[in-house]
């Protein structure tokens, strides 16, 4: 008989062999792939040596990045349980959604049962039986629990409340969910594109980063880095109280960033636990001990979220997945996603007016505002941080550049933005209507807001701001000129560099290129805002010494860490926020908070390129030439839709109807839309995108030979300057793009490169082409 130790290794032996066998195969097939030429866009694969996985090499084509759909995102086909039907879901939510009480929602459920006789059952007879149902909901995750701890301060013992979800338990629940368990990334990737020469770096999920690579390089090598991405802030629950949440939400770094990032519960952000209020004494208010009391509060209660996670941090945690694959679980805190001031209280440092105010680097207090790297913090310097009981997790290095609070309400908001009104305003009221009159007049474009007035108006949210900076270029740039406001006009150059250091920093996806590119857009900036510092200060007084102006400088050093900002961002987070003031103002009785709010917790034609909508009917060229009499674009138009399409049928290799040059006169007909999608493939982060694009007919001129300004969509059945246009096919149309006049030339136009990605990198293309 063979004892259980000879078993076991027999079984270590026959598993290893299964294994090589596999992984030569793999072996053959990479070296394969090695020498097949290369194609342009080849993707190449480097994977962490502890994933004992080769390197591969794919076709773009077979390693889609197609934009995320419902198709790609997991989703629940019977999302009403373990309601029995989705109508008695459907009722039920309304009751809650309502807040009815007890007895309100006893009579709904009477007086459906007296009028329902539809094809699905109502099943649901009392509020008890609704009540029931969600806890049982609820007990499908992990619970929120309630403890009590006590903080000493000078000679009183001070007690609060925590309710939270153990984290790593919660993260328990995301990998037994066998909808999201495709989703998950253990294994850290390095990924690489051929841009015809060699193959380029380039970075965009956690998992893409370097960060995760050193985790995955410290940990056993059949360990799998867990990686969570935590987040808190104090939040006002109530405009017409001072009540205050202090909501702690959690995300898993290992799933894509759609779906840790989405707005839906699978596999999204979770609110795992309330952070205690310590109320102001103004005994105490700035004092040192009393700031320090409020600290230790805030870790000692963090330490309870994070007792699950301690233990398995330092030893592992074995995992059955869905299909019985096993591994070897390691957690770790790879992103604290938080404003500045939380990010100090997190690193356990002095704010504003510490000797050192940055929580990731050294600089002293008074050098903020030169861009000069420093010292870098470490954990060891640091006593008494809840984060440093978590093996393999600095909390230095896990602090971020955030880019809503530092670029959009920050660098841009509160100071940017002020110094550019104060300008306008020295120029006098006639300036003021203008800049509002030139936003105005600006094209109204999807996701960005459009602007009637800007001066009077007080700007809080931090996505408009975004969009602000985007057109202040184009609005202002007949205002603050050389002539007119010497320094107005230095601080739009400042602006400018400003802006492409944003969109820089956020780029879905860097490369090598966009990376080096985004840090010599950081050294203009801040050689120019030297330039105007030090001419504007005896007029304006501004001290730009604050950590904002620094905190930029670690931004690309974070993305090559951590992958792109939008992993780390704060703002899926403050949307929260919205969902948590409903809860609270709907749902509680204002008392409680924290524990109430736990338990509540037009016809188109369309091709793969491109589609056309808002259909007008059939209409002939006579009626056209009477329409538009006036307008010298539709001169001889049926004249120049003959012209094109002899050419352009041909060159696609689409044959003429009998062979015979078409010949289209006035009494034939067009069908005319005023509406027109256009798919593209972004040159970012190489999904395919869409531009919603509307007829204008009051557009006299052609400002480029790359872009036009669309004037007329129609289709046909077959069985420049102003005084002409063209006729082009819309499938030759590569993407939208919006225009702005150009106020020195009557006729000329701006292409506003800022408001997208795709359309930025396109331009800057262009310019370095013109070189």
């Amino acid at each position: 008989m063979l004892d259980r130790e000879s078993i076991f290794l027999q079984h270590f032996e026959s598993s290893a062999t299964r294994f090589a066998i596999i992984y030569n195969i793999l072996k053959m097939h990479s070296c394969l792939l090695e020498v097949l030429p290369r194609e342009l866009d080849d993707i190449q694969v480097e994977h962490h040596p502890h994933s004992q996985l080769p390197s591969t090499i794919h076709r773009f084509a077979e390693f889609s990045r197609s934009c995320p759909t419902e198709e790609h995102t997991p989703c629940n086909n019977s999302p009403w349980e373990p309601f029995r039907t989705w109508l008695d879901f459907e009722i039920a939510e309304i009751a809650l959604e309502a807040a009815m009480t007890k007895d309100q929602t006893n009579r709904l459920l009477n007086l459906i049962h007296w009028s329902t006789s539809g094809n699905d059952s109502f099943m649901l007879h009392n509020h008890d039986e609704v009540r029931s149902l969600w806890d049982l909901t609820s007990q499908r995750y992990t619970r929120f629990q309630h403890d009590t701890l006590s903080v000493p301060f000078e000679k009183e013992v001070y007690k609060f409340d925590m309710h939270y979800h153990p984290l790593f338990n919660w993260a328990l629940d995301l990998l037994r969910d066998q909808r999201l368990t495709p989703h998950f990334v253990f294994d850290v990737q390095r990924l690489s594109k051929f841009n015809g020469e060699r193959f380029v770096h380039f970075i965009d999920e956690p998992w893409t980063a370097d960060a995760f690579w050193n985790a995955q390089s410290q940990l056993p090598p059949d360990a799998k880095p867990l990686a969570f991405i935590l987040y808190a802030d104090k939040s006002k629950l109530s405009s017409f109280g001072s009540q205050k949440g202090y909501p702690i939400i959690a995300r898993i770094a290992n799933l894509l960033v759609h779906i840790c990032n989405g707005n839906t519960a699978l596999g999204g952000g979770r609110v795992v636990g309330w952070l205690p209020i310590v109320v102001e004494d103004q005994k105490h208010t700035k004092k040192k001990k009393y700031v320090d009391f409020k600290n230790a509060v805030w870790h000692t209660y963090f330490y309870q979220l994070l007792v699950s996670v301690e233990k398995h941090s330092k030893m592992g945690y074995w995992f059955e997945c869905v299909g019985g694959i096993q591994h070897c679980l390691w957690p770790l805190i790879l992103i604290l996603s938080a404003d500045y001031e939380e990010q100090c209280i997190m690193a356990l440092i002095h704010e504003l007016k510490g000797k050192f105010p940055c929580p990731v680097c050294l600089v002293p207090q008074d050098e903020q505002f030169v861009l000069h790297t420093h010292e870098l913090r470490t954990c060891h310097q640091t006593k008494d941080n809840v984060f440093s009981k978590i093996l393999h997790t600095d909390v230095h290095r896990a602090l971020l550049v955030d880019h809503l609070h530092t670029n959009e309400e920050g660098l841009w908001g509160d100071h940017l933005w002020k110094e550019v009104k104060f300008w306008i305003s020295d120029l006098g009221w006639e300036a003021a209507v203008k800049l509002d009159k030139n936003f105005d007049a600006l094209p109204r474009w999807p996701n960005v807001t459009h602007f009637s007035s800007v001066i009077a108006v007080y700007f809080t949210d931090g996505t408009v701001l975004g969009h602000l900076s985007k057109m202040i270029i184009f609005a202002a740039q007949d205002i603050l000129t050389s002539s007119h406001c010497k320094l107005g006009h230095l601080l739009l150059h400042c602006v400018r560099y400003y802006i492409e250091l944003d969109i820089y920093t956020s780029l879905e996806v860097h490369t090598e290129d966009t990376i080096a590119a985004g840090k010599l857009a950081l050294q203009n900036f801040s050689e120019i805002m030297g330039e105007y510092i030090t001419q504007s200060q005896p007029e304006t007084f501004k001290n730009w010494n604050f950590p904002k102006k620094h905190l930029i400088l670690h931004v690309f050093d974070d993305i090559l860490a951590k992958g792109v900002t939008h992993n780390y961002n704060t703002k899926p987070n403050e949307k929260m926020h919205g969902g948590l003031r409903k809860i609270y103002l709907q749902r509680t009785n204002f008392k409680n908070d924290a524990s109430q709010t736990n338990e509540e917790l037009d016809e188109t034609i369309t091709h793969a390129h491109s589609s056309l909508g808002s259909k007008q009917g059939n209409h002939s060229f006579s009626d056209i030439a009477c329409m538009y009499g006036t307008d010298r674009t539709f001169t001889d138009f049926w004249m120049k839709l003959n012209g094109f399409l002899n050419v352009f049928l041909p060159q696609n290799h689409i044959p003429l109807p009998d062979e015979r040059r078409i010949h289209l006169c006035a009494e034939d007909t067009i069908m005319v839309f005023q509406f027109l999608q256009v798919n593209y493939e972004s040159i970012v982060d190489w999904r395919t995108h869409r531009d919603l694009l509307r007829c204008n007919l009051k557009f006299y001129g052609l400002p480029s030979r790359f872009f036009a300004r669309l004037v007329y969509v129609f289709t046909c059945s077959i069985a420049k300057p102003h005084s002409s246009s063209e006729i082009i096919s819309v499938r030759s149309i590569i993407r939208g793009a919006a225009l702005t006049n150009d106020p020195e030339t009557a006729g000329d136009y701006f292409v506003i490169h800022t408001v997208d990605t795709d359309i930025f990198l396109r331009v800057k293309a262009l310019q370095v082409q013109s070189f």
